[in-house]
């Protein structure tokens, strides 16, 4: 393990000149922070579109906002990606004409295709960190740009959807053994494949460049700095209370985040989790915020740590007699779901039914056909779906072997009147799912947050 400190700083956290000035003042605050990984600016107006679907529009010709509905051509997303790193470098006062030449040349490449998409779509990444880089470097900082295609990390030939190879784990070590006193700035998101071709990682995925940047160098801490203090216990535009949890363990994260609450990709995780390297999300308008510990282990203090919530679902009911003594009706099930592209949540059986939590939105154009194809295939004595639905799910490691808040979050719903749809715990019996009709979700909500964590804080 070396004493190295791995920074990712998202979108709005390198969005201009002044966000870029935060993070030289947090990575110059603490000399463990000897590896910044960088996304794309972020948006610095709301309205205004981010630059990688600029990048991606460019590389598709026009097509990617086009087919989101907006009259945007290649020709005015070139622009805006050139204006937009021309302005960044007149911000930070430093000498961006090799840079922006460079840029000029590498948004009208000679590629087709995937190849295509992926090389503009990396740019972003690709220019953030080197103008990042520069900027150090003139504030005295003892600083370099280190790209994926130079110090080789390596991934697959699935150009939008590319998977670390085993090499790239040794090339990045050998970066933390070359001059100990540098900051390395890396581009997220993309990688090089082993023809020298971008390949990228799906959106988000700075994030995973930083986990496996952090696992390479079996580093002290992996940092995810974004605009949010931490991971909340619930959402904040239904529970205005809502905290930062201090504490989490990876597999309590998962389940949040399986369940709405998105803070980082998930896959950034998994290697970290290997080598037990601490995950801490924090905020970079206010650093000194406490922010989030994710860990292989916590004493578990309290019941409920946060409250997660799926909006837009729905469930397909099956009835049918004798049906939990059919060997294969529930994996045929399952598989008339895979076969329409419809992922499956939760899927809680009894002796004669079934249940299946889908979103309702994978519905659309194909309920009609699947119902067909439930009934030809595996003829139910009944077959309902219920739409509009919300599932609210509690977790915490201190629910395993305790079934106390379940019980006062059932008995808090029915004292105010809240039907409750469908009701599961996980196997791991650190989250309950509770499915409520979307019309009284915010109640439910809100009802389930005061139970479960603000009436039981010290």
């Amino acid at each position: 393990m070396t004493n190295s400190v791995v920074c990712k700083f998202g979108g709005s956290s390198v969005a201009n000149a002044s966000q870029i000035e935060k993070i030289r003042r947090i990575v110059a605050d603490n000399p463990q922070r000897r590896f910044v990984v960088v996304s794309a600016p972020g948006r610095v107006q709301k309205a205004e579109e981010k630059i990688t679907d600029h990048l991606l529009n460019i590389a598709t010709k026009g097509q990617h906002f086009r087919d989101c509905r907006k009259t945007i051509s290649a020709k005015e997303s070139k622009q805006a990606v050139i204006d937009r790193f021309s302005g960044i470098i007149a911000d930070l006062e430093i000498d961006g004409k090799a840079l922006l030449a460079s840029l000029k040349q590498d948004l009208e490449p000679d590629l087709e295709g995937d190849r295509r998409i992926a090389f503009l779509a990396s740019r972003g990444e690709h220019y953030n960190a080197r103008i990042i880089a520069a900027y150090f470097q003139r504030k005295g900082m003892q600083a370099r740009a280190c790209l994926p295609e130079e110090f080789g990390f390596l991934v697959t030939d699935s150009y939008l959807d590319a998977k670390v190879e085993e090499p790239a784990y040794e090339n990045i070590a050998a970066l933390d053994q070359e001059e100990s006193d540098m900051v390395t700035v890396i581009p997220g998101f993309y990688g090089v494949t082993d023809q020298g071709e971008i390949a990228v990682f799906s959106r988000g995925g700075s994030d995973l460049t930083g986990g496996e940047i952090a696992y390479a160098i079996d580093g002290d801490k992996y940092e995810n700095w974004t605009d949010v203090s931490g991971v909340l216990e619930s959402d904040p535009r239904i529970i205005s209370a809502a905290r930062a949890i201090p504490r989490l363990t990876f597999k309590e994260i998962r389940l949040l985040s399986s369940k709405g609450v998105n803070v980082f990709h998930l896959d950034a995780m998994l290697n970290c989790r290997k080598r037990k390297i601490p995950i801490h999300v924090r905020n970079t308008n206010h650093p000194e915020a406490a922010g989030t510990q994710i860990l292989n282990e916590r004493v578990p203090e309290e019941g409920v740590v946060g409250i997660a919530r799926l909006d837009n679902m729905a469930y397909i009911y099956l009835e049918k007699d004798m049906l939990c003594e059919e060997v294969g009706f529930t994996a045929t099930l399952l598989t008339i779901f895979q076969s329409y592209g419809i992922n499956t949540y939760h899927y809680p059986t009894d002796k004669d039914d079934i249940a299946v939590l889908v979103k309702q939105d994978d519905l659309k154009g194909s309920i009609n056909d699947l119902r067909r194809a439930i009934e030809k295939q595996l003829k139910p004595d009944f077959m309902d779906v219920v739409y509009n639905l919300s599932i609210i799910t509690p977790v915490g490691l201190g629910l395993k072997r305790n079934s106390y808040p379940l019980v006062d979050a059932i008995n808090a719903l029915g004292e105010h009147h809240i039907p409750i749809e469908m009701i599961d715990q996980s196997p791991s019996q650190i989250c309950f799912h509770i499915g409520v009709s979307q019309a009284v979700a915010d109640d439910a909500l809100n009802i389930l947050y005061r139970v479960l964590i603000s009436d039981t804080r010290a």
